[in-house]
């Protein structure tokens, strides 16, 4: 048994059982998360601690897993910003609550990441302002991965605005660190050019073009894909979109605007097809290819999302997690993340801030973001335990309000049950 046990853990036949074993449990968290309200990220982290416990003690082989973060890496990203954007319902009667989940998505990014910026100047002098920021801008964007999953049985609007705020916060943040990446001219990285360029103007100038070129590209994507009648087009549509992406990165346009445009088009198809471009529309086709897409996006999302934090829990070095200076700087951090987070929702949206103010957790953009930082600009001083702190901090504040939330909806309903009929206030509808 112990020679079993002691065998090349690298083998392609182990390797996969690990990865089938490690998705089976990513769903039964999933499950478990629904029913206690705690991020299936906390439980993926603490596995990937257990897979790297296991490794040291039964195999001398070590694994390279870094080689695939890049791959996984571009895919996740995309299969993020897609599925974002599918969520994004562009109504009339919500454009107040898409204006104000902007907004606060906006200021809160920049506001969390200005003042973290600091925070790591002054307590790791050897990185520059730039680097600073750079640090700084995965560790401010919300986790749209975790908060749309835990948010389901919020009130409507709440759960509606933590859906618009976490989407916007995701393509701002991915928008905002690959402009920065573009900044820093030593970097002779492909990552910069998903900025489009070094300076303000010639960004928002490639942006205005990669969302024309976008806005062309998904009326044709649409239009050809609703006319395929075979049933394995699904992967054939994410392929087209992979092949625009590298086509858009390696001309410096800025190519998550093409994922982007591309899902809220065919996700608000009455909105696009308008016009002359209505007789273009199969809507019963479209939407057939719309949910397939949704459901392909899910399903790839949920594969990366579970890899990832599952690698990142097998490489933390545990020694960073007792450095006094690295629980410092990430308690500044949280507490920088909710204060900023409390006085913006307390003067756009007003008292009832709960449990919006809690529900702000890190996780799989910050992770992405933070292995996408090029080599040549690392600084050794920041030590990845901040990340891990910030991560699991924010998850567990996000835990705590939910539970609480459920503990007090809960208290409502028995307290409304408890009341005589006549103290509900209901009225028999009239039958006519």
């Amino acid at each position: 048994m112990i020679t079993y046990l002691s065998m090349d853990l690298s083998s392609p036949y182990m390797l996969l059982i690990g990865a089938s074993v490690i998705l089976i449990l990513s769903f039964f968290f999933g499950e478990i998360s629904k029913k206690t309200s705690v991020p299936s990220v906390l439980m993926l982290i603490i596995l990937g601690v257990l897979v790297n416990l296991g490794l040291n003690a039964f195999s001398e082989t070590k694994i390279d897993f870094f080689p695939i973060l890049e791959i996984l890496g571009i895919v996740g990203l995309i299969m993020i910003v897609l599925e974002a954007a599918l969520e994004l319902k562009l109504d009339k009667d919500k454009v107040i609550p898409i204006t104000i989940a902007l907004a606060i998505a906006l200021i809160g990014l920049l506001l969390s990441t200005w003042v973290t910026a600091l925070i790591l100047q002054y307590f790791l002098p050897d990185i520059s302002s730039l680097q600073a920021w750079i640090y700084a801008t995965p560790l401010s964007i919300l986790s749209s991965a975790i908060i749309i999953p835990s948010v389901t049985h919020l009130r409507t609007d709440k759960k509606e605005f933590h859906i618009y705020e976490s989407t916007f916060s995701d393509i701002l943040g991915i928008m905002v660190f690959y402009f920065l990446l573009s900044k820093i001219p030593a970097v002779d990285s492909e990552l910069a050019a998903d900025s489009g360029g070094g300076s303000l103007l010639n960004f928002a100038l490639t942006t205005i073009l990669t969302v024309i070129l976008s806005l062309i590209f998904s009326y044709i994507i649409v239009f050809v894909f609703q006319k395929i009648k075979s049933s394995a087009k699904l992967f054939l549509l994410i392929s087209v979109l992979l092949l625009l992406y590298s086509i858009g990165k390696l001309l410096h346009l800025s190519p998550l605007f093409i994922i982007l445009v591309f899902g809220l088009v065919i996700a608000n198809m009455d909105l696009f097809f308008r016009g002359p471009f209505k007789k273009w529309l199969d809507k019963n086709k479209a939407k057939e290819v719309y949910h397939g897409l949704h459901l392909v996006t899910l399903e790839t999302a949920f594969v990366v999302r579970t890899f990832f934090f599952v690698i990142f829990g097998i490489t933390i070095v545990f020694s960073t997690l007792a450095d006094w200076k690295v629980i410092g700087i990430s308690a500044l951090c949280l507490a920088v993340i909710f204060i900023i987070r409390f006085v913006l929702l307390r003067s756009i949206i007003g008292k009832d801030i709960l449990p919006q103010l809690y529900v702000a957790p890190r996780g799989l953009i910050t992770v992405l973001l933070y292995y996408a930082i090029p080599d040549e600009i690392k600084s050794e001083s920041f030590s990845e335990g901040i990340l891990l702190f910030i991560i699991i901090g924010t998850s567990l504040i996000m835990t705590w309000a939910m539970i609480h939330n459920n503990k007090r909806s809960g208290k409502a309903i028995g307290k409304a049950k408890s009341l005589p009929v006549s103290d509900l206030k209901w009225k028999a509808p009239e039958i006519n």
